[in-house]
Parts: structure tokens; C-alpha cells; sequence
């Protein structure tokens, strides 16, 4: 009876000789470390940092400019200055062959300044205009003066042109000066800053329009202000 085959263990192999080789495990997976890359993020995180940043920085800007006028108004009080046609002179009113008129005004107006901190600088590029029926009679300029405080000044505005005057026009102002009545536009464009302790802000444009209902234009006279109403407009 022969001999059963030597035992051959589990990890054993046998070669093509039928010799045992033994048989080791593999060795075991090495985890290489894996880099993320966050540069991507860390830029998009840094432009979110900026823009939070400049938000933050313009809200609180605005905050204390806010502060700063409501501080301004609760302190200086400001108000509006009031003004009034107080004088409507007719120098001369001359109607001529050609269907043409020249004519020379000198009209004072009242400006009060209310305000106890606050003047105001009327500068030069200004313009005053008087129409009749949208007909340009003629044009002057607002003199350049500083008024301060608490004060009440008279402007004496120059106003003279030559322009057309047809039949429909003469027709209609005589009729006007049968009634006693005769409506005129007056347009004033003025640059005008505010003064606070000697020192000028920005400049803005004031537009005033008066509409005035005079009694005659007769030359060397003056004209008697029947009724006055006022427009005021403000840019910036």
C-alpha cells in the first residue's frame, strides 16, 4: 500500500518541478495622498471679501453724508429765498414801420434771504427774458452780488431788444390796453451757491417764471403790477 502525498500547506505552490515554492501575500496598497487644488476657491473667496468690503465701505459713506445734511438742517434752518416784481419801469416802447418793436424795461425785484447762517453768491452766466404771447420783447442779465444773511437786497434788472412785432401782435396788445390788462412773462435763469460761513458750495440753477399783469407799457411810465404769480424750479 503506498504513502499518501506529503501534505502540502495553504500558501504553498508547487513550481513546474513539482517543487514547493512557498507563496507570500501581496503587499498591501500604499494610499498616495491626493491634493486638492483650492485655488479656484480661494480667488472667488478674495473677490467676495473685496465686494463685501466696498459695500460696506459705500454704506457707511452714505450713512454719515446722510448724518451730515440732516445735522446741517437741524442746525442752519435753511429756507428758500422769497422774491418779488416790486418795480415794472417802461423806458421806452417803440412800435415801428417795419413791424418791428424795441423796447428798454428796468424791473426791481425784491430777493429776502430768511436764513441767520446762510448767504447766497449769484454769479454771472445768469438771463432774464420778458415775452408777450411768446413774442421776445427783450433781455438783460441779473447783476453778480453775494447776499448775506438775514438780509433783503433790490435787484435793478436792465432788460432792452428789438425784435418782430406783426399786425396779430399789435392787434392783440391793443386790445389789452383797452382792457387795462396786458399779461407779460418774466424768465429768470440765475447760477446761484450757497454760503455757509464764508465758504461756497456747489453751484446750482435756479429758474424763476413770473407771470404779470400789467395796467400799460406807455414810455417814461411806470407800470402799476395788477396780480403777479411765481414758479420756482431748482437744477442741480
Amino acid at each position: 500500500m503506498g504513502k499518501p502525498p506529503p501534505y502540502q500547506p495553504k500558501d504553498v505552490m508547487l513550481n513546474s518541478n513539482q517543487a514547493p515554492t512557498t507563496l507570500r501575500p501581496p503587499p498591501q496598497r500604499r494610499h498616495v495622498p491626493r491634493y486638492q487644488d483650492h485655488s479656484g476657491k480661494s480667488s472667488g473667496s478674495f473677490c467676495l471679501k473685496c465686494v463685501c468690503c466696498c459695500f460696506f465701505f459705500w454704506l457707511i459713506l452714505i450713512i454719515l453724508l446722510a448724518g451730515a445734511i440732516v445735522a446741517l438742517f437741524t442746525v442752519f434752518e435753511p429756507e428758500i429765498p422769497h422774491y418779488k416784481v416790486e418795480r415794472f419801469d417802461v423806458n421806452t416802447f417803440d412800435l415801428q414801420q417795419d413791424f418791428s418793436l424795441y423796447a428798454e424795461f428796468v424791473v426791481t425785484v425784491k430777493s429776502e434771504n430768511p436764513n441767520q447762517h446762510i448767504g447766497f453768491r449769484y454769479g454771472k452766466d445768469s438771463s432774464v427774458i420778458v415775452t408777450y404771447r411768446d413774442s421776445t420783447l427783450c433781455k438783460g442779465k441779473v447783476p453778480a452780488f453775494l447776499q448775506p444773511t438775514s438780509n433783503t437786497t433790490m435787484i435793478r434788472i436792465v432788460l432792452k431788444g428789438k425784435s418782430a412785432f406783426g399786425s396779430k401782435l399789435q392787434e392783440a396788445l391793443m386790445q389789452n390796453r383797452n382792457t387795462g390788462k396786458i399779461p407779460l412773462l418774466v424768465e429768470v435763469k440765475a447760477p446761484v451757491s450757497v454760503v455757509v460761513q464764508d465758504f461756497p458750495f456747489r453751484q446750482v440753477t435756479v429758474f424763476l417764471n413770473c407771470s404779470l399783469v400789467v395796467n400799460n407799457l406807455s414810455p417814461k411810465t411806470k407800470a402799476k403790477i395788477l396780480s403777479s404769480q411765481y414758479w420756482y424750479a431748482l437744477e442741480v
